[in-house]
């Protein structure tokens, strides 16, 4: 194999006996070729014709090659191989035109290696390979350059002479002789084949000219490399001259800055540094920090004076000490403890939650006979939409604190609680202290919102950083990794907000105060509407009393048809769709004022979205109205049963956690074990499967609360006597047939409440959270309490309409179908 060298015209020369050639032969057009040559495969390298260029030979079949061709006539086929690496390539791994040449001479190495070098002499083309073994001889064909010497092939070949010139001046390693040989060349085939040898461009561009016959588009094709060349030397050339310039400026504004300096001390006046260090000095001075956290301001102060301001590292010990100066250590807001203005502002902003503007008068109450407190920790629960976020506004308004607000949804990193550390390039403190930096106070009202959206992985867990930032006992030594001093967050009320508490990991909901905030009831969305959200929706689309009117009809409307929702959120879109519509048509020339009654609410709203479909879904036996709690506040959900010919199979569909399936096959089992008392046949299952479904199927639904509603569709589904559809049911069961109490009470009321239920069946034990719901809906509605599943399917089937047939040894209800 032979490996191309790096071209050296003067090498090379020198080789060739001495003479200037520059790598080139002048005149070989004499020298015959005969039409059968030995082709030496070439590595990285084209040998033009004329060209001489030394080659390190080192496989055995070329070292064979070589000592055949000098012992003959010296001559050989020069044909590149495609792949450069390819240790031993076949025929088809070399191109099928290459340059015939001739041996001028030869060196050999000790490690066995030859050293020859070559002549081109003119192009060949393989025809077919003759041999293979021990290295390729194959029949060539002559190949001759095609042009007509013309005055625009002139023109085209002086022009690529010009660029070539030009192109020589840029190349320190390429001497000015060259432009001279190639000026003296008229041949325009040897001229670009001389211009192609001396540049350094690719296998395949250098292949490319050689295969081209046509000098027209030879000239042209070298013409646009080497404007592309040009380009790149000039833009390196423009490269290096800015480098060296921003060099020479450096230099000279060091000089420049040391002679500043000795002039300055000479005046006895301080430099620009030094002025810089004695007002951080006065800044550490006036934070008035703990003693800890002055001490590392002092001594990262000390380390700002000894490092050259050149340095990287100044750049962040100048930023660490602006951080620390900035933190408000010792500025706080006073309180407002007047409990009457905290009243006014409270009901001001809110309707009813009384439970907690209960809390935050009872804080102030305490605030005001003992000084200084710890701030309670407050974690507000409830659906979306119950007024979480602007109840914290709210408090800081009536304490006439800072707000800060940090919203926790999505983040994963441990890093956005406490930190980066210096360490690391770009590091900041953590959203805790930037927050606290922003408020300019340490006793800011500080809000974590969506504390239950906080999500972990490998970069750490962000609930765990929250257990010391909410844990009074240890917050008053919180440790950012970035400012690695204490800071006191003892004094900073947090109030965190949530739609769940069951993400939240029980080590952090046991260092808050948990006050769960429930969705609101028809009367309450309506006073909240004459309050706040009409009055908010006139200001945002410019109108007033003048132009509209909301009737307690109309707001009734958009409530029970537009929208099903524990919140207001929806419920403010559509007051500010049906405003929208209004202030259109004052623009288009209504001057009357417009009253929002039904027909206005279905003519600005569109058609109705939600209706009561309890009495209708309810109507036929299998079929039981439940409650449940979701995020969003409660819910009513319907559970159908069906049955149909089979061997005891139950299947359970509707998106049903494990909890919920389990409570299915007991409700299930308890049917089966009281078959006899509710005159259903004993063997009823032996033939027979049941179908269980909760409709809403992409909905995941889970939890025990639906164990009674199972129970009761089921026996509606094998008695024939529908459940009554007026009436929704929650409660766990058991195997024995006892009612177990469950949670979110008020939710699930309120949810019936909306439903247009006026019946709800609750266990025994949850009589107590009645307390919860308000007084208008326990008027209202109708509460069976229980202590047996026998009790409840007596109080929620629908009684008998007609005997059933006796067959067998019990009682066959009618078939269901649902």
């Amino acid at each position: 194999m032979a490996r191309g060298e790096e071209f050296d015209p003067e090498k090379a020369s020198e080789e060739a006996g001495g003479q200037k050639f520059y790598g080139f032969e002048e005149d070989v057009t004499g020298i015959q070729v005969p039409s059968e040559l030995s082709i030496l495969p070439l590595r990285g390298v084209v040998i033009f014709p004329s060209a001489i260029a030394p080659l390190l030979i080192s496989r055995g079949a070329s070292l064979k090659l070589v000592e055949d061709a000098l012992v003959a006539n010296r001559m050989l086929g020069l044909v590149a191989q495609k792949n450069a690496e390819e240790e031993s390539p076949g025929s088809e791994g070399l191109y099928s035109r290459g340059t015939a040449g001739r041996i001028l001479k030869m060196l050999k190495y000790p490690d066995g290696s030859v050293r020859i070098l070559v002549q081109g002499l003119r192009r060949i083309e393989v025809q077919h390979y003759t041999k293979r073994e021990p290295y390729f001889v194959a029949q060539v064909r002559h190949l001759t350059d095609i042009y007509e010497p013309s005055k625009d092939l002139e023109a085209v070949q002086a022009h690529m002479v010009h660029q070539f010139a030009k192109f020589v001046s840029m190349i320190p390693y390429l001497p000015d002789e060259l432009q001279v040989v190639v000026m003296n060349i008229k041949d325009p085939g040897k001229v670009t084949d001389l211009i192609a040898s001396n540049l350094n461009i690719s296998l395949e561009e250098k292949q490319d000219l050689l295969n081209t016959l046509d000098m027209r588009t030879r000239l042209e094709k070298l013409s646009t490399i080497l404007n592309r060349e040009i380009e790149l030397l000039e833009l390196g050339h423009k490269i290096q001259s800015q480098v060296q310039t921003e060099l020479n400026k450096n230099q000279k504004e060091f000089y420049l800055r040391q002679q500043m300096k000795a002039i300055q001390k000479e005046l006895g006046e301080g430099d620009s540094r030094t002025a810089e260090i004695e007002e951080l000095r006065q800044k550490i001075t006036e934070a008035n920090m703990p003693e800890e956290a002055n001490k590392a301001a002092e001594n990262e102060l000390e380390r700002l004076r000894i490092i050259p301001p050149e340095s990287a590292e100044h750049t962040v010990v100048r930023t660490y000490l602006e951080w620390l100066v900035n933190l408000p250590w010792a500025v706080s807001t006073p309180d407002n403890l007047d409990i009457p203005h905290a009243r006014g502002i409270l009901d001001e902003d809110h309707f009813d939650l009384e439970r907690v503007k209960d809390r935050i008068l009872e804080y102030l109450a305490v605030r005001k006979l003992r000084k200084d407190p710890r701030g309670p920790i407050l974690c507000f629960v409830g659906p979306p939409g119950v007024g979480k976020t602007s109840l914290g506004r709210s408090i800081a308004r009536a304490m006439e604190r800072k707000f800060v607000r940090l919203s926790l949804g999505g983040v994963r990193d441990e890093a956005e609680i406490r930190g980066h550390r210096r360490t690391y390039i770009g590091s900041l403190p953590g959203r805790i202290i930037q927050r606290l930096r922003s408020a300019g106070s340490n006793n800011p009202l500080f809000m974590l919102d969506e504390i239950d959206k906080l999500g972990a992985d490998f970069r750490g867990d962000p609930a765990s950083a929250l257990l010391e930032v909410l844990d009074p006992e240890q917050n008053h030594t919180f440790a950012d990794h970035y400012l690695d001093v204490p800071f006191d967050l003892s004094r900073v009320m947090f109030v965190t907000t949530a739609n769940y508490l069951d993400p939240i990991p029980p080590a952090l909901q046991d260092r808050m105060e948990v006050l769960e905030i429930a969705g609101y009831i028809e009367e309450e969305k309506v006073q909240i509407a004459w309050r706040h959200l009409i009055p908010k929706q006139l200001r945002e689309n410019g109108l007033d009393d003048s132009h509209i009117e909301f009737t307690e009809e109309g707001i009734l409307k958009i409530i029970r048809s537009y929208t099903r929702e524990a919140g207001l959120r929806n419920f403010e879109r559509e007051i500010g769709r049906a405003c929208r519509k209004v202030a259109r048509a004052v623009t288009e020339g209504q001057t009357e004022r417009i009253r929002i009654t039904l027909e206005k609410v279905r003519e600005f709203l569109g058609p109705e979205r939600f209706f009561s479909e309890v009495a209708e879904r309810t109507g036929e036996p299998g079929v039981a109205t439940g409650l449940a709690y979701t995020p969003n506040g409660g819910d009513i959900l319907f559970i159908e049963s069906t049955k149909m010919g089979g061997k005891k199979g139950l299947t359970l569909t509707g998106h049903l956690g494990e909890v919920m399936k389990e409570s299915a096959q007991a409700a299930l089992s308890y049917v089966r074990s009281r078959a006899e008392r509710l005159g259903i046949a004993p063997d009823f299952f032996e033939n027979c499967d049941i179908h269980i479904h909760v409709p809403a199927g992409a909905v995941p639904k889970d939890g025990p609360s639906a164990g009674v509603t199972v129970a009761a569709s089921l026996a509606s589904l094998l008695t024939g006597r529908p459940v009554r559809h007026n009436l929704a049911m929650t409660g766990e069961i058991t195997l024995r047939g006892k009612v177990m109490p469950v949670g979110g009470i008020k939710e699930k009321v309120l949810a019936a409440k909306r439903a247009g239920i006026d019946t709800v069946i609750l266990p025994k034990l949850n009589e107590k959270d009645l307390e919860d719901v308000p007084q208008k809906v326990r008027d209202e509605m109708v509460f069976e309490f229980v202590d047996t599943i026998d009790e409840v399917l007596e109080r929620a089937l629908e009684p008998r309409s007609e005997p059933a047939e006796r067959t067998g040894e019990g009682r066959r209800p009618r078939a269901a179908s649902v």
